[in-house]
């Protein structure tokens, strides 16, 4: 406890970590502000029926991405979910595409390229998600909630178009925030936005818990303490997913002085079991979504009904499925075997009993291979760990604490960010978060 308050007291000395600190709860403030800031035109008193379908199921699991926004008609009402789904797009095609390949290669010139493309197909996205969004509002809302129609005499398409205009506002200048917290802040700037929205819904989603097991007179409290300890050990298989490290021997070469021989000295390159991190299971979550654009048309509905249910078998396995794929998918991204094999060779090192050169990225390659597969199992497990909390009988709200994309973007975002301020207390000379004085987090290899 003494240490704990000790850093504490580091943090604050620091100027410049004081001020990012500060500049990025102030930024997270403004979007918590703004995501109870109703669509100008809908009488906010008359959202009862939109806030109670939006608290289960899949629907229910988008609107704790945005903070209750989606729920509250909000100007933020889409989030961060078509950057998401942007971004996969983009990624996908830098590794099918020669041209993005080529970008990715560019450096810092080609991430802006590809950031600036993102961006425009973010909007491409917002203006098919904005329009079934209002779609959605007109079906759950009562016809007399509109105001700009019934008081103003605006048409519908009108009042749409004007909506829909907003909404792609709102997630651009999200958007925004998450570049400025990144830039100017302690950084992850999206998925600290994320996160907030994930955490503002857990005290709610804990109190309705605790409220209907203490209501059960046959053995409630004890329930609720299994769910907890349940809750505690699921964490903590999280924290190890995310920091889980394969450590392989590398040896620098002998070499001869005069008449002296200087040993090699051994050293380890760290591959994490699950060197994605969450990005897989955000990536997986952002495509189980699209189901819900094509729920208005009939011809789609009863698949979109299909994969929109939850607790359902093939939403699962396809939601499982979808995660393993872009753990591999990720990890390609992320570990270039033949790069880690260059840059051995140029430092003098190599892996004993393995040639360099070829033989190395061979062997680095399928030592990813064999850490990747459990990684990405034990991953989709985490991902679907919520339906079997609800078919257990646990609030649909708290059963998505369970695991999934809530769960691991919670320990995933407070790992990287505790290394962030951790790689600030190091540089100045003061003692980092843990004993150990490093902190790993899902970012780093």
């Amino acid at each position: 406890m003494k240490k704990l308050i000790q850093t504490i007291q580091n943090i604050f000395k620091i100027e410049e970590l004081r001020k990012r600190i500060g500049y990025t709860f102030l930024l997270l403030l403004v979007y918590r502000l703004g995501s109870f800031v109703v669509l100008p035109g809908i009488d906010p008193t008359q959202l009862a029926r939109l806030q109670e379908t939006s608290s289960e199921g899949l629907v229910g699991l988008l609107n704790m991405f945005s903070g209750g926004a989606f729920g509250n008609a909000s100007i933020f009402a889409l989030g961060v979910m078509p950057y998401i789904s942007a971004s996969i797009v983009i990624q996908l095609l830098g590794v099918f595409v020669p041209y993005f390949r080529k970008l990715q290669m560019e450096g810092e010139s080609g991430r802006r390229k590809m950031n600036q493309m993102t961006r425009y197909l973010t909007i491409l996205i917002l203006c098919i998600q904005g329009p079934a969004y209002m779609a959605n509002l007109h079906q759950q809302i009562p016809a007399s909630a509109f105001l700009a129609v019934n008081s103003l005499g605006w048409s519908n398409f009108m009042f749409n178009l004007v909506s829909t205009i907003i909404l792609i506002g709102g997630t651009m200048f999200v958007m925004w925030l998450g570049e400025r917290i990144t830039d100017r802040g302690i950084g992850n700037g999206i998925s600290l936005i994320i996160m907030v929205g994930i955490i503002a819904r857990l005290p709610f989603a804990l109190v309705a818990e605790a409220g209907s097991k203490l209501s059960n007179t046959m053995g409630g409290a004890l329930l609720l303490i299994i769910e907890l300890v349940l809750l505690f050990f699921v964490f903590i298989a999280a924290i190890a997913l995310v920091q889980g490290v394969r450590k392989v021997p590398v040896q620098y070469a002998k070499r001869i002085v005069g008449n002296k021989q200087y040993g090699g000295v051994y050293q380890f390159i760290p591959l994490k079991i699950n060197a994605a991190g969450v990005m897989p299971i955000i990536f997986a979550q952002a495509l189980m979504l699209f189901p819900l654009i094509f729920s208005q048309f009939d011809a789609t509905r009863g698949l979109a009904a299909t994969f929109s249910d939850y607790t359902g078998f093939w939403y699962n396995l396809t939601f499982g499925l979808l995660v393993v794929i872009f753990t591999y998918f990720y990890t390609a991204v992320t570990i270039n075997p033949t790069q880690m094999a260059e840059e051995l060779k140029k430092n003098g090192g190599f892996i004993p009993g393995v040639k360099p050169g070829k033989k190395t990225v061979e062997y680095l390659d399928a030592i990813m291979s064999r850490v990747t597969l459990p990684g990405s199992i034990f991953l989709a497990l985490i991902a679907i760990l919520p339906a079997f909390a609800m078919l257990l009988g646990v609030n649909n709200q708290f059963a998505s604490f369970y695991g999934g994309t809530s769960l691991l973007i919670l320990v995933g975002v407070v790992l990287d960010t505790l290394q962030q301020i951790e790689s600030h207390l190091l540089m100045r000379h003061y003692d980092g978060l843990m004993k150990t004085g490093r902190l790993t987090g899902r970012s780093g290899m």
